[in-house]
């Protein structure tokens, strides 16, 4: 077990090392609110030029975002998530709900819902053979089974 542990530490360092920071975290969830343009961010997030250029290519170059030209005459860019970036969606919700629970004065600015519904968001791990959800408590770690496809 201990290669498999030293694999996720791998596997973690990675993707902090694509994502992990101030900057990038935020330009993520500004395209998850439907951000697209260079300017547009630079205007939403307040980040300088020269650093918002940097986390961009990151983002591109680690397949998190990808980037699109919409205008030829001078070259623009749209810069939209990924499938990859999408799936992180549930990365930054977590983080929002413990900064919160754990930073906030339990008075959140922004609650998080359900567009087509409106009802509130839960989060929570859930097992697909049994059917239900469980705590952090639950989880422990276990070598993949390569054999079964």
């Amino acid at each position: 077990m201990a290669g498999d542990a030293a694999h996720e530490h791998t596997t973690l360092e990675r993707t902090l090392q694509l994502v992990g920071d101030r900057w990038s975290i935020l330009i993520i969830r500004a395209a998850l609110r439907g951000v697209r343009r260079f300017d547009d961010y630079q205007h939403d997030l307040g980040i300088a030029r020269p650093i918002l250029t940097s986390r961009l290519r990151r983002l591109v170059d680690g397949g998190v975002m990808a980037k699109e030209q919409y205008q030829e005459h001078p070259p623009r860019y749209e810069y939209k998530l990924t499938p990859a970036g999408v799936d992180l969606s549930p990365a930054l919700v977590a983080l929002i709900r413990w900064g919160e629970h754990h930073l906030g004065n339990d008075e959140a600015d922004i609650v998080l819902v359900h567009g087509p519904c409106g009802t509130e968001l839960e989060q929570g791990f859930w097992c697909r053979t049994c059917a239900s959800t469980f705590t952090p408590t639950a989880i422990r770690a276990a070598a993949r089974d390569r054999t079964t496809p």
